[in-house]
């Protein structure tokens, strides 16, 4: 077994702005391993907000023992971005190997298109009603908010610029628990579904004492099972992500856990190329929320790219993964 990490970078169709900053570009790592014949590959995007740099995530995989088996792994990395890589192409290894579709080897139904939402970047109220109205004929639109007085003013611009789509937004641990109260009652009335992560995850047991009228979803506050005690109380919904999760083996566990404590699911995704949203394909099927859109935001794709159409986003071809 043979194991390769490289470094890739997918320009950005635009600049890309949340609460935390703005960027240009995606920065990923494309894990491969073979073995024989077979290579199977696996992506992941490191998070700063999570301590990871490309370096740090390609020192964890280069540290990795051979040959290696997903349930080894899952005792050798911690939940993160390293692991997700590896957990993925070890899959995708495996399927190739057996000649079957990863979705035959995990026992999951065969899957079909999903709706996914399309993000709204962070910007001027003005200037989101613009990036609404051209996008204003996909049927679910997220809206990056930034914390401040002028998200009320940005969300009822948005719901101008595309007054028949459904909206959800994500406050990136921005808003306070006052803010919450003041712009909650409004989202709703403007037909806002829900917002993801309104406070920032070592202070939302806030949440716990709020009138939730807007349900709200866990993402910085959700990365694995372990993180579901924790969550009680709080949340209405979590935000499952690869990367988070450190792979599609523990992804497929938190979803089951997630709905038998009664949570709604969302399977979401950092800005990555259609690698990175393949085996995620696999986990939104059936969800109430899926937010697989990487791929639309980006100038540059792999060679064999998912299929975006008015259904959805597509389950990988084997040629890209799986």
């Amino acid at each position: 077994m043979r194991l390769t990490v490289t470094a890739d970078t997918f320009q950005l169709a635009q600049v890309f702005t949340i609460a935390r900053g703005s960027r240009t570009e995606a920065k990923v790592l494309t894990v491969t391993i073979t073995e024989g014949d077979y290579t199977g590959w696996g992506e992941c995007v490191p998070y700063a907000r999570y301590d990871e740099t490309l370096e740090s995530v390609t020192e964890q995989i280069r540290g990795l023992p051979l040959p290696l088996t997903r349930d080894q792994l899952l005792t050798l990395l911690p939940a993160g971005a390293a692991r997700n890589a590896v957990d993925c192409a070890l899959w995708d290894l495996e399927a190739k190997k057996a000649g079957r579709r990863v979705w035959e080897l995990a026992g999951l139904p065969a899957p079909g298109p999903e709706i996914t939402a399309f993000t709204l970047s962070l910007d001027t109220p003005e200037k989101m009603q613009a990036q609404a109205a051209e996008n204003a004929f996909r049927p679910l639109l997220k809206t990056k908010l930034g914390g401040g007085a002028e998200d009320m003013a940005r969300i009822e611009a948005v719901r101008k610029g595309a007054p028949d789509a459904r909206i959800i937004v994500d406050a990136n641990e921005g808003w306070t628990p006052e803010l919450y109260e003041t712009l909650a009652p409004v989202l709703v009335r403007l037909g806002v579904e829900m917002v993801e992560q309104p406070f920032p995850a070592g202070a939302d047991d806030a949440l716990l004492k709020l009138d939730r009228v807007l349900p709200v979803c866990a993402d910085e506050s959700c990365h694995d099972r372990g993180s579901l005690p924790a969550l009680k109380g709080k949340y209405d919904m979590v935000n499952i992500k690869l990367d988070k999760t450190g792979g599609l083996t523990e992804a497929i566990a938190l979803r089951d856990a997630a709905s038998a404590e009664g949570y709604q699911v969302m399977v979401g995704c950092m800005v990555g190329s259609s690698l990175a949203m393949a085996p995620a394909t696999l986990v939104a099927q059936g969800v109430a929320v899926t937010d697989l859109d990487g791929p639309l935001l980006l100038a540059e794709d792999r060679d064999t790219p998912l299929q975006f159409d008015e259904q959805g986003v597509y389950p990988p071809s084997a040629a890209l993964w799986g």
